[in-house]
């Protein structure tokens, strides 16, 4: 009764705040600028939460199982539980506003970790992977905050706040691969096995990352963007005759972001994920592991500045095809590098990073600029659910390619993986064109 209370106050809040708002640019640029400022904050939490599980994940339960063959299985668990939140998150927040659905969504992620913790010191292989799906929710709400910034943004300001909001948890996701060793010494002095330490870590980060926002993310910008839209003047089909031409053109922007976020989502997942294990194999330790790790989600994050002022002004499509040639490149080196060359994995894996980086926020813009307020946060959540299941099946077969055959074959599978990207956003924009011309 006292959510459904706060969320109907909330609504009428966020109405009452809409008309200061709507008539003053000045007002409308100060509330956009907060709300990054709150984001990015909750963002550097939420990268150190999401950095530290990511790192581990597959050598605990490599340690606990006993078996390269499943150690993909961490990254596939976290990725579905990741996928069920972004569903759930994305519903909730539709109706609710983002404060509460990305604050709760953390603060579920840090349940999670708590989890895996347990786990690992009970030795319990079952609630460890229960506890995955769980911690997938910290990650899918780090990923669906990048929205947040974008619903009050002009067009040609999106991918720059999307960046922003990436760019924040860059501080967060360096860090959190580099505390491994230094988390797992902390983790023994307790009794806890190391292994287990940066998900302490990941408990904290998350938590704090869920209370900036419940407490702070006020009002809510997608209850200020719905209110907005409302108040805008209507056009109804018949006086708007091109409206059936622009619902067929956003349709094709959201399934061609959904696939540029797709593919680089399987391909990074899958080669970051056995990437530690293959440098164990070849007798790298947890130092040099957290900081090829680190170095591969700070090349993930930290370009998100400047990617997002390229996606801005160079367009979204041209810098789809840079993903795609970036990725292939990342494929190749790291399936040639010496498994004993700590640079050229360090080179490789940043190029993934950035590969991704490219990826994610030109497919993410894309499916920004093809949808509205008023369904924004469901479909967000919905394609969000496409990106962690693509990730799911990347995780979870790549431990099996690399047991069947090698790091080498799953790299460059990636890699050529990656260059689909190049027709189909070459097909979906001829079909765009096709459509326009038949349309005149």
């Amino acid at each position: 009764m006292e959510l459904k209370h706060e969320h109907s106050s909330a609504i009428q809040n966020s109405r009452k705040k809409a008309d200061s708002y709507i008539h003053s640019p000045a007002e409308q640029q100060r509330l956009y600028k907060r709300t990054l400022l709150i984001v990015v904050i909750s963002q550097i939490f939420g990268g150190a939460g999401l950095a530290a599980g990511v790192t581990v994940g597959a050598l605990l339960a490599q340690e606990m199982l006993g078996t390269d063959s499943y150690a993909g299985i961490p990254a596939a668990l976290l990725t579905l539980g990741s996928a069920l939140s972004a569903f759930l998150i994305g519903r909730f927040s539709q109706r609710s506003g983002r404060r509460l659905g990305l604050g709760l969504g953390f603060l579920v992620g840090g349940i999670g970790a708590i989890g895996v913790v347990m786990a690992a010191i009970m030795s319990n292989i079952i609630l460890l992977f229960a506890s995955l799906c769980v911690y997938g929710a910290g990650t899918a709400t780090n990923l669906q905050a990048r929205y947040a910034g974008t619903d009050l943004a002009g067009p040609t300001q999106r991918a720059t706040a999307i960046s922003i909001a990436m760019v924040s948890t860059t501080f967060g996701a360096v860090a959190g691969p580099n505390l491994v060793e230094p988390m797992g010494r902390f983790a023994l002095s307790m009794g806890v096995p190391a292994l287990a330490g940066p998900f302490m870590l990941g408990a904290a980060a998350f938590t704090l990352a869920g209370l900036v926002l419940l407490a702070f993310l006020r009002p809510d910008p997608l209850l200020i963007a719905k209110s907005w839209d409302r108040q805008q003047p209507k056009k109804s089909a018949e006086s708007n005759p091109s409206a059936d031409q622009s619902s067929i053109v956003n349709n094709r922007g959201i399934i061609v972001g959904t696939t540029v976020m797709v593919l680089t989502q399987i391909v990074m997942v899958a080669i970051m994920t056995m990437t530690p294990i293959h440098m164990k194999h070849h007798g790298h330790g947890l130092s040099e592991v957290g900081l090829v790790i680190g170095i591969h989600v700070g090349a993930m994050y930290f370009p998100s500045l400047v990617t997002g002022i390229l996606v801005d002004k160079l367009g979204r499509t041209f810098m789809a095809y840079t993903s795609g040639v970036t990725l292939l490149a990342a494929g190749l080196l790291a399936a040639i590098a010496p498994g004993d060359s700590l640079i050229l994995l360090i080179t490789a894996l940043a190029l993934l990073g950035l590969g991704w980086n490219l990826g994610f926020i030109s497919g993410t813009a894309l499916i920004v600029d093809a949808t509205t307020a008023s369904t924004r946060a469901k479909t967000q959540g919905t394609l969000d659910v496409l990106t962690a299941l693509a990730g799911a099946a990347g995780g979870a077969l790549s431990g099996m390619v690399v047991a069947s055959s090698s790091y080498a074959v799953l790299s460059y599978a990636g890699g050529f993986l990656s260059l689909l990207l190049i027709p189909v956003v070459i097909w979906t924009r001829r079909k765009s064109a096709a459509s326009k011309s038949s349309a005149m």
